[in-house]
């Protein structure tokens, strides 16, 4: 079967499934809740879901840490609430794309639990490993969670690999058994109509031969020995070939530490294994590598990431584009400005979303929720967030820890969605399974629905605008006045129609120029986040987008 680029014309929704909505009143969100909401997914102008993991799971990473691939998790609603999800999507011409998590399971998934016995044939299905001479660790690594990247399992009386959190061990996938039960998996989701996978942390799956030491890297030890190995890209193409390729289906990865010259290995249309890639330097304009190493924002930072992937992906493979995501604070709170809340949520909607590649939205960024701040570490759920307390900057005084999660934890993105401003924001009838930001009360779906000049709206009049326009998918990015540090500028050109979208990432009113070549007097305001004004001028976090016909 030919595998088409239907996904080139799309716009995704990234569903957390137990924070968005609770159908059944248990305090978690499920799958029926999904279908209670489907019309406002539509409504935003999105025609494809992507569910982070609905498996079976002990919880100890949220459902990232996986028990049972071939079914749903009963407190989502199990296999007959995602059918009917499924069928109803479909009936809708909208695609499910499912998470693919295949670097590591769950310690309670069946194959460690024979692995650990040395039950075949699984007894090579982890990376096992004795200890090193005086009962050392296998090697330096470390887990990106927890620690160290090894934990010593009594029953087996050998160490095993855990590039996250203890709980969450590495699969063999030098094995080809291994790479059966993924084959199997992705079949298994493939045949029941399932239109693609999110495929996590998809660059780790291969590591050095000998797992050697690493004494380069000040922090992750050992990720140049796994990220990008030596195998990767052949696995990746064995299930594109084997799998794949045999379906109309898509994949996009995602991939940390990965720059576009990288990324075409993976990605090029000719001869690449994956569709797209979920990059982070579009999250690292004010952090170094992790949102837990914060840095002052940088507008420039944050414009060479997206002018770099735009400009050396062209003509050879397609973007992923986000703003936020499960794996990070909320982007309002980060890159925009809580005072000119609306505004710069407006700002940082249009800053993206009229670039060549396929938007992703994540559940509550439609409405501008903002970073959750408990009054309590204990409030957190993310075995990341509470171990980066415990063990990070620990001769600080507690406030000031608590203040670095109030910036940097994921836990922000995962409070349960804000439906309206009634108890418990109007996600559940019962007792949330999670905190409810406080922040409901004034923002919400409600709210935003009554108000024409919400954040609501704008997303689905930009998303609107976004697919009128064939020189968005079609056209040539370049960026304009790249030195500036207050201003994101930048042009899709077509061979019929053109844009020019401005950003201003300021508190302050600025100028409003226009680059040379682009004539003001015949340009058309197609879309902006204030009312009329003096057009030379743009007024705090102000954005525009204009078009010109060039037929």
């Amino acid at each position: 079967m030919e595998r088409r680029r239907w996904y080139k014309d799309m716009v995704f929704y990234q569903v957390w499934p137990r924070s968005f909505k609770d159908g059944n009143g248990d305090g978690m969100g499920d799958l029926w809740g999904v279908l209670e909401k489907l019309d406002h997914i539509q409504s935003l102008g999105c025609d494809g879901i992507w569910f982070s993991p609905i498996y079976p799971s002990p919880g100890a990473d949220c459902g990232y840490d996986i028990s049972d691939y071939l079914d749903i998790a009963p407190e989502f609603g199990g296999m007959d609430a995602f059918r009917a999800l499924l069928d109803a999507a479909h009936s809708r011409n909208m695609k499910i794309v499912m998470d693919l998590v295949v670097n590591h399971t769950s310690d309670e998934h069946e194959w460690f639990r024979k692995s650990r016995r040395r039950i075949e044939p699984y007894t090579d299905y982890y990376i096992w490993r004795p200890a090193g001479p005086g009962g050392k660790l296998p090697n330096n690594w470390d887990s990106n969670f927890e620690g160290k990247a090894w934990t010593f399992d009594p029953v087996r009386g050998e160490y095993y690999l855990h590039l996250f959190a203890v709980k969450q061990p590495d699969l063999n996938m030098d094995n080809p058994l291994v790479r059966e039960e993924v084959k199997k998996i992705l079949r298994f989701w493939l045949d029941l109509g399932v239109d693609g996978f999110r495929e996590d942390v998809i660059t780790y799956i291969s590591k050095k031969d000998g797992l050697p030491n690493d004494h380069i890297f000040p922090i992750y030890k050992g990720m140049r020995h796994y990220n990008h190995g030596p195998r990767v890209h052949q696995y990746l193409a064995e299930f594109k070939q084997e799998v794949l390729d045999h379906y109309d289906c898509f994949t996009v990865a995602e991939a940390p530490l990965v720059w576009p010259r990288q990324a075409l290995r993976y990605i090029r249309e000719e001869g690449g294994q994956i569709d797209m890639m979920i990059q982070f330097q579009c999250q690292c304009a004010d952090c170094l590598f992790t949102d837990y190493l914060p840095t002052k924002f940088s507008l420039r930072k944050l414009k060479r990431a997206y002018s770099s992937w735009q400009n050396r992906l062209r003509g050879k493979a397609w973007n992923a584009l986000y703003l936020e995501n499960h794996d990070h604070p909320r982007i309002v709170s980060r890159y925009g400005s809580e005072e000119y809340w609306a505004e710069s949520a407006k700002t940082l909607a249009a800053a993206y979303l009229f670039q060549q590649g396929t938007p992703f939205i994540y559940q509550g960024q439609e409405i501008g929720m903002i970073n959750w701040r408990p009054e309590s570490p204990e409030l957190y759920e993310d075995v990341q967030t509470r171990y980066n307390y415990t063990h990070s900057h620990t001769k600080e005084p507690a406030q000031k820890r608590l203040e670095r999660l109030w910036r940097s934890s994921r836990d922000s993105a995962r409070t349960p969605m804000q439906w309206d401003g009634t108890e418990n924001a109007g996600f559940t009838t019962g007792k949330p399974w999670f905190s409810v930001n406080d922040s409901f009360r004034r923002i919400n779906v409600a709210a935003q629905e009554a108000d024409p000049d919400s954040i609501l709206n704008f997303y689905r009049k930009a998303v609107a605008l976004r697919k009128r326009l064939s020189c968005v998918r079609h056209g040539v990015y370049r960026e304009h006045f790249r030195l500036s540090g207050r201003l994101y500028a930048y042009s899709m050109t077509g061979q019929k129609e053109r844009i020019l979208v401005l950003c201003s990432f300021s508190s302050r009113p600025m100028a409003c120029p226009f680059p040379r070549g682009f004539d003001r007097k015949t340009a058309r305001l197609l879309l902006g986040n204030y009312t009329a004004g003096a057009p030379e001028i743009l007024r705090p976090w102000e954005c525009r987008v204009y078009g010109w016909d060039l037929s």
